[in-house]
């Protein structure tokens, strides 16, 4: 049965944390001494916050929210330091967890690290610069940053329910180049914003094409992963074993501790302890608000803009790495799901204003 896409979505049912574990995946590994957040008041956050729930039409302490709503890690750092750090469903600091659409962030930043370095021109370039076979579907209008910000006009269904879908074809399926061949243009760029984890996945053959010999995750671990002091190495799942592309829609493997450096290096505009990794006007660019073109204020180079402000990666189960740089503050949210409540971003804000 696991020979097949339909036998894999009717096995395994719907993404789950650990899915790592049955794809296979390219390592990127650490180096050196780690980079740590020094230790702080791990009581702070849980002791002086307690939350009104509507649903269950009472009041519920900081840390049973969390279980009740099925998270595996919540981290708040403020100022480099961890003020708190907590790990549910006997999870800990060295459990891998899948980042879902987080990677989609990361696959942002590796797109302004390949313009710096000379491998893409500019955002403003045809995707099929980079992708000629994609002239077949009429693809020249589309840009790289039609993709960035989600106005390419490309259909794409994004239901993870539906095991013949779009989503669930690229995230079961063993060909994703191949799948990415059969998407159409359905309306003009730059027309509406659309999610779509295919203008993700197509920006990530764009990265790969530009590479050339270098993959994605040899890439990550060159720009980011070695030079920020990753505290664990992490993994990018493949679509396929041999010659598998990453699914950069998805599926960078890797610990909570680190996903907050991520958050950490965009909070301090691309730099990292004197070294600039990624250029500062890319961050900036990439977390401003824009309406232009058809876009949208709420989401900008693959990042989420939840407020004026502030910025999100995100995850189909609540996965979040949450940043708030006037206050110095990171938030990463972990899940099996991301249960009931309306808005973690809501909780976030509320724990951004304990720091007024």
């Amino acid at each position: 049965m696991s020979s097949c896409q339909l036998g894999r979505f009717v096995y395994y049912n719907f993404a789950n944390i650990t899915d790592y574990k049955i794809f296979p995946s390219k390592a990127i590994q650490n180096e050196g001494e780690s980079f740590q957040f020094y230790e702080g008041n791990q009581n702070r956050v849980p002791d002086s916050l307690t939350l009104t729930l509507k649903e269950k039409k009472r009041r519920i302490p900081f840390e049973e929210y969390l279980t009740d709503y099925k998270t595996v890690a919540f981290l708040v750092i403020r100022n480099d330091t961890l003020e708190y750090e907590k790990y549910f469903y006997k999870y800990d600091e060295a459990s891998i967890v899948a980042s879902f659409s987080m990677a989609k962030s990361v696959n942002s930043i590796l797109i302004g690290c390949a313009i710096q370095d000379g491998f893409i021109k500019s955002v403003d370039e045809p995707i099929t610069n980079y992708l000629p076979d994609l002239k077949e579907n009429g693809f020249e209008k589309v840009t790289i940053k039609h993709l960035l910000q989600m106005t390419s006009g490309i259909r794409f269904n994004e239901s993870y329910s539906n095991p013949f879908g779009d989503a669930a074809s690229f995230y079961y399926g063993r060909n994703l180049k191949r799948n990415v061949g059969k998407l159409e243009l359905v309306r003009e760029p730059e027309t509406k914003f659309y999610y779509s984890s295919g203008d993700a996945q197509i920006l990530g053959l764009v990265l790969a094409s530009a590479l050339k010999d270098k993959t994605i995750s040899t890439y990550l671990e060159e720009k980011i992963w070695k030079p920020m002091g990753m505290e664990y190495e992490a993994s990018w799942s493949l679509d396929k074993k041999k010659n598998g592309v990453e699914k950069t829609f998805c599926c960078l493997n890797a610990r909570a501790r680190d996903f907050a450096k991520l958050g950490r290096l965009y909070l301090n505009n691309g730099n990292w302890n004197g070294k600039q990794l990624v250029p500062e006007e890319w961050v900036k660019e990439s977390t401003k608000t824009d309406t232009t073109a058809g876009s949208v204020d709420y989401y900008q180079y693959q990042w989420w803009l939840p407020e004026e402000g502030t910025f999100t990666a995100q995850g189909i189960l609540g996965q979040f790495i949450y940043v708030n740089p006037a206050k110095k503050l990171i938030i990463v949210r972990l899940g099996k799901k991301t249960g009931k409540t309306s808005s973690w971003e809501s909780l976030f804000k509320v724990i951004a204003s304990k720091y007024d």
